[in-house]
């Protein structure tokens, strides 16, 4: 066999080791991909359970009582949320976080014939509760999770508010601005763009609110004036001249309440908008103060705060890309950009 034989026969070999090379890394690149396919598919199929309320087998009578697994639950929507957020990256935490921002609540019409007739008398509230399904979580929820606040440090999922829950179940306190036939218009919004309702409850003081807390996180008496709108259907007020109330009554409620130290730590960050950012803003006519309570509350997981320190951040809301530099030693986040998307 002649040299240039050999030489022939060695470049066919390299050549076929590279196109075994690629092929590994696509068959690498396909595996990957078909796991994600899997646990997209898994959890999807998991948390799938919005087709009417129903029990998987009817009780019978019977002195057999059933096992503690035996229900499954099926809720159907009765509604869906519209909002400016329709990515869960920098979506507030809390709903009073941004409460100026707009949002609706269109009921459907499959649930009632009449939707408009399930919210008479709604509007006689200031406040009320939307509960809601975490459609867009892939479920992996644990027993322990890390809230913002905490730096990393766990506690147990039910004391907290984390979406990433066994029942992914949200609950917004919203306040009422008006409705129009089977739309709710409301202020204040921690959900993104069609969100499943599951149920709307009127906000009462009385057994939802046993007192209010201040910035500081000392407790403070009830808001007065909210009194008016506090009596559920089908009851009286009563006459307050007529009911007195003790301060040692008073005292013993404010003892009565109680949350942990680490809920009211919640420094807040100064906003800047720069120049070019503010021109984009008064071009677009884009709420400032949208932005400016996003951002001051600071909506990076702990993860990407820790990971990325004083990062550059984008996100999106209503049509318009944010983007913005944290300052993470001076406590500051500057708004550089707003783009229209």
């Amino acid at each position: 066999m002649c040299e240039a034989e050999i030489e022939k026969i060695k470049s066919q070999l390299k050549i076929a080791r590279n196109e075994i090379s690629n092929l590994r890394s696509q068959i690498n690149n396909l595996n990957h991909v078909h796991r994600k396919d899997v646990e997209l598919m898994k959890a999807t199929l998991q948390d799938f359970r919005c087709h009417g309320w129903s029990i998987s087998e009817p009780m019978k009578e019977s002195n057999i009582e059933p096992k503690e697994n035996d229900l499954s639950i099926d809720l159907k929507p009765i509604g869906y949320i519209k909002t400016i957020f329709t990515d869960k990256r920098a979506v507030p935490r809390q709903a009073n976080i941004a409460e100026g921002i707009f949002s609706r609540i269109e009921l459907l019409k499959d649930v009632y014939t009449n939707p408009q007739q399930s919210l008479e008398t709604l509007d006689e509230f200031s406040h009320f509760w939307i509960i809601y399904y975490f459609h867009r979580n892939i479920c992996h929820f644990k027993p322990k999770v890390s809230p913002p606040r905490l730096d990393g440090k766990k506690v147990g999922v039910f004391a907290t508010r984390s979406p990433h829950r066994f029942n992914p179940i949200g609950m917004s306190l919203v306040r009422l601005d008006h409705i129009e036939g089977s739309v709710i218009y409301f202020y204040g919004s921690d959900m993104v763009n069609d969100t499943p309702v599951i149920d709307i409850k009127p906000y009462i003081p009385r057994y939802d609110c046993p007192e209010k807390f201040s910035d500081n996180g000392t407790l403070t008496p009830e808001v007065a004036s909210m009194k008016a709108r506090e009596e559920p259907e089908g009851e009286d007020s009563q006459d307050e001249t007529t009911t007195p109330t003790s301060s040692s009554s008073s005292q013993q409620n404010l003892a009565d309440v109680k949350v942990p130290a680490w809920i009211n730590n919640h420094p807040t960050l100064t906003v800047i908008f720069s120049e070019n950012a503010l021109g984009q803003i008064n071009e677009f006519k884009f709420n400032q103060k949208t932005i400016e309570d996003i951002l001051k509350n600071d909506p990076r997981s702990v993860y990407v705060r820790e990971k990325y320190l004083s990062q550059i951040y984008n996100f999106q809301v209503d049509g318009n890309n944010v983007i913005c530099k944290f300052d993470d030693v001076n406590g500051t986040v500057t708004v550089l950009q707003v783009r229209r998307m």
